[in-house]
């Protein structure tokens, strides 16, 4: 189904779920939950375990960073080996109780990032989200210069981590300049950096109603099957 486009803002987008957990009736565990599966189908459909097993997912202090928590769970499950690199740990009862349900899954923690990359086959960028403001900070300019330099494929969550969500990559020398994604994830929308993206695009949005899209000026893509995302073209002119 061909669907209007729509990039989504920062501010757009933190209305579009301020929406969502209003009007929509949902909370903000269970849009974490949606979100979480949807990168972790998209890591399932970009590299299966049978080629991919070992995913290090690299999680950020905020919301992008809880996505990515979610996403560890269910890559398990999928059967994959994960391992997460999470150096900067909100002390929120959300946060406290993913980790302990990746503890109870028996999924390791590391904090040697730089043995991790070294150690896997794919990475799961859930660092930054749409709310990224630089500069970037300890310790995340290492990882993001890790990132620059590996040959490991990448998942990103909603923004590839270091881009400004609306002029997408640093330029130049800045950090972060050198790192492009194998995939990337939108999360309900894609945002503007996604312009500058020309890798394997996903969309992880199955949760919104028909009644919100029209609200907001786009339609939905056919999902397919009991998928939570769909592969959208590489010029995003039609979702």
């Amino acid at each position: 189904m061909a669907a209007s486009r729509l990039y989504l803002s920062a501010k757009g987008a933190a209305a579009l779920d301020a929406e969502l957990m209003s009007s929509g009736g949902f909370s903000l565990d269970q849009l974490m939950e949606l979100a979480g599966l949807s990168c972790a189908q998209a890591v399932y459909k970009s590299h299966p375990p049978e080629s991919k097993r070992k995913v290090l997912i690299i999680a950020g202090p905020g919301n992008n960073g809880g996505d990515g928590l979610v996403a560890a769970r269910h890559l398990k499950l999928f059967g994959y080996n994960p391992m997460v690199y999470y150096p900067k740990r909100p002390n929120k009862d959300l946060y406290n109780r993913l980790v302990a349900q990746l503890s109870n899954l028996k999924i390791p923690f590391t904090d040697d990032i730089d043995m991790a990359i070294t150690e896997t086959d794919q990475i799961l960028d859930a660092i930054f989200g749409f709310s990224f403001q630089p500069p970037i900070r300890d310790p995340f300019v290492h990882v993001i210069g890790l990132l620059e330099l590996t040959k490991k494929p990448v998942t990103s969550v909603d923004i590839p981590s270091s881009w400004d969500v609306e002029l997408g990559p640093p330029r130049n020398e800045e950090l972060g300049a050198g790192f492009v994604p194998d995939v990337l994830v939108s999360l309900t929308a894609p945002k503007p950096a996604a312009k500058f993206f020309k890798g394997t695009h996903f969309l992880g949005g199955r949760f919104v109603s028909r009644d919100i899209a029209e609200k907001w000026g786009f339609s939905l893509p056919d999902y397919p099957g009991v998928d939570q995302v769909v592969e959208l073209p590489v010029d995003n002119e039609k979702l």
